[in-house]
Parts: structure tokens; C-alpha cells; sequence
């Protein structure tokens, strides 16, 4: 069976804004029916998922200043009511909004996607990050985030409230006998009093189980913190690697730590993450992906931004022909290793 999930890069935000192939990017901006337009797409073509990347922060740490960002369009508005919307111009295909685990307490988590399971006859999912800039958790009261394993951590602390918040309806609870007038069999909902380190919750919830039950868990981190709780917990896995060796290493480890953690490598599904240039030829491909990577400068400019927000520190201090930073980061580490090794895999040796 060959799976394929569309990974929308910029979640409900802006695309194309002031590029080759920008179109109508200025109307485009927070109107859904590009989003539904894509949904339709992907489901004629036989895709299994689109998964709306998220992120609660405008980046500031690329020179300093928001001015990057905000020229070049990176801003996203929430993708949780977008979810309806698309389940409702679809049928089959599943829709996967990210939410941070740090950010969401888990009884809004839970009753949310009870809800949306609810709105999407049973097609939602739910992408699971642990956020990373320190900026994002200044945005929701933290003076700064938690450490990057310490966040896997509350993470798995955390699905395991919303989960048993999700079973506090058990099976054949949902009565709806009309004849005896009983909606629901009290006997059969109860409290969760789960009390964890980091998070609590009472329950029951007040919504009634969902077409899947527990709706399906999406997770997308690549540091041994992030497969470790990915293999516990996700039913997809979308990874970024760059090579079919690298692809294959990747799903042996993830396979490895299922077993370990008492799943079979079949419960997960784990996506590669390519990005395909289509034309008549090898050369017009390559010729056309040379068009869109734009100027040396514009390439650049892009890739250093992109180190930035994945670390957290400004790459615009290092000198471009110095030998690469070793850099201990509290942000996206997978995501740092994989720019630095570009496209081959290996690590560079200067930023340039």
C-alpha cells in the first residue's frame, strides 16, 4: 500500500506572496476556498491526509527583527476552524490540524477534537508539536520554554490526559432510546482524575465519543526525544530526511522503538517528506527548480532565516566562510541538523 499526505508548510497562511508564481496572493490571503481547493484536489489524487502545519509567533530572531518575517508573509491564522470547512467539500480524506502540546490544556484539547471528529464523520487528526521558541511560550504567559527532552516529556504526560479524558465514555455509554427517554447510560461515563506532574484533569468530558474514539495522533519530530514519543503515541509520522538510506535508517529506528514500546511497526505510518519539481523532462525539471530557489542572495537569505528559527540564534553573526557553528539549542534540533547537512546529508563544513 503506498500512503501519501500532503504537509501544508505554512498551515492556514499565506502562500506564493510576491513570488514567480504568485497569482492572486493579495486576495488569496485568509480565504479558504484555496485551502478547500486543495483538499478537493488531493482527495481525486488518492491522498490519505493534508496535515496544516501551525505556529503561534511571528520570528524575530533573524537579525534581530520581525522585518524578514512580516516582508516576506509569515503568518498563519488558526487551522482549527478551517477543519470543518474542508471535511465539509470532502469525503474521504483525512485533515490533520497541529496544535502544541505545551499551549493546549488538555480538557479544550480533548473536547476539541471529540468535536471536530464529530464535524468530520470520524477524518480528523491531530498533529502533536511541543513548540519551540522561546518568543511562542512568552505569547502564552512562560517567561521562557521548557527544555527541549523536558517538553517531550510533559508531552507524553500530556496525551496520556487527553486520552484518558477521551475514555471517560466507555463503550455502549451512548444510549439515545427514544422509548425509555435515556440519552446516555450513566454507569458507563466517569472521571478521568488523572494527576500527573505537569497536568490534571477531572473530567468526564461533556461531549459524547467521537466516530474514531481517539481521533488519529500525527507527530513530526526527528531527535531520539521526538521518535521516542512518536513511537509511543502517533499513528503517522511525518519525517524530513535527506536520502533513501537515510529514509530507510529512519524507519528501522522508528519500527525498533514500536517494538520497545509494545505497538507493532505497522501502527505507525511514517511519511518522507519530498518536494517533487514535475515537467516533461529531466532537464525542464531541473531547469524549473532552479527558477523557484531564485537568486544566490534570495537562497541565502532564506537558508539563514531558516537556521535562525530552528535554533533560536541569529546565523547573520557567523562569518559565511567560518568553519560551521556547533551550537547546543533548546529549539528544533532535528530541523538544524538537517539544514546544516543541506541536501546531501553530510554536514557542511562553512555556512557558505
Amino acid at each position: 500500500m503506498f500512503h501519501m499526505g500532503w504537509f501544508v508548510g505554512m498551515g492556514f497562511g499565506v502562500y506564493g506572496w510576491n513570488q514567480r508564481w504568485s497569482g492572486n496572493a493579495a486576495r488569496d490571503v485568509a480565504n479558504p476556498q484555496l485551502f478547500i481547493d486543495i483538499a478537493t484536489s488531493l482527495e481525486r489524487a488518492g491522498f490519505d491526509y493534508m496535515m496544516l502545519e501551525d505556529s503561534s509567533v511571528i520570528p524575530d530572531v533573524y537579525r534581530g527583527s520581525r522585518e524578514y518575517a512580516l516582508r516576506n508573509g509569515t503568518v498563519r491564522l488558526d487551522p482549527m476552524p478551517l477543519v470543518p470547512l474542508l471535511a465539509a467539500h470532502t469525503e474521504h480524506l483525512g485533515i490533520i490540524a497541529t496544535a502544541a502540546t505545551t499551549f493546549y490544556p488538555p480538557y479544550l484539547a480533548a473536547r476539541l477534537m471529540v468535536t471536530l471528529d464529530h464535524l468530520t464523520n470520524g477524518r480528523v487528526g491531530i498533529n502533536l508539536v511541543t513548540a519551540s521558541p522561546h518568543a511562542a511560550a512568552q505569547n502564552y504567559g512562560l517567561d521562557k520554554h521548557y527544555e527541549h527532552d523536558l517538553r517531550y516529556k510533559m508531552a507524553d504526560e500530556w496525551i496520556r490526559c487527553v486520552k484518558a479524558l477521551w475514555d471517560t465514555w466507555e463503550p455502549g455509554a451512548v444510549v439515545m432510546d427514544e422509548e425509555t427517554g435515556v440519552f446516555a447510560d450513566h454507569t458507563k461515563v466517569h472521571t478521568a482524575d488523572f494527576v500527573g506532574e505537569w497536568y490534571r484533569s477531572r473530567g468526564p468530558l461533556n461531549a459524547m465519543p467521537g466516530p474514531q474514539g481517539h481521533p488519529v495522533i500525527c507527530q513530526a519530530g526527528g531527535s531520539p526525544a521526538g521518535r521516542a514519543f512518536a513511537a509511543a503515541h502517533a499513528d503517522t509520522v511525518v519525517a524530513s530526511v535527506a536520502s533513501v538510506e537515510a529514509m530507510r535508517a529512519y524507519r528501522e529506528d522508528m519500527s525498533e522503538r514500536l517494538v520497545a514500546a509494545g505497538r507493532k511497526p505497522s501502527d505507525c505510518k511514517v511519511l518522507f517528506v519530498v518536494n517533487p519539481v514535475l515537467a516533461d523532462s529531466q532537464e525542464a525539471a531541473e531547469e524549473l527548480a532552479q527558477m523557484q530557489l531564485g537568486t544566490l542572495e534570495q537562497r541565502r537569505e532564506r537558508a539563514l532565516a531558516a537556521l535562525s528559527f530552528a535554533s533560536g540564534v541569529d546565523f547573520t553573526k557567523f562569518d559565511l566562510d567560518d568553519p560551521v557553528p556547533q551550537l547546543e539549542t533548546n529549539a528544533a534540533r532535528s530541523t538544524m541538523q538537517r539544514l546544516l547537512g543541506g541536501d546531501t546529508g553530510k554536514q557542511a563544513t562553512t555556512l557558505r
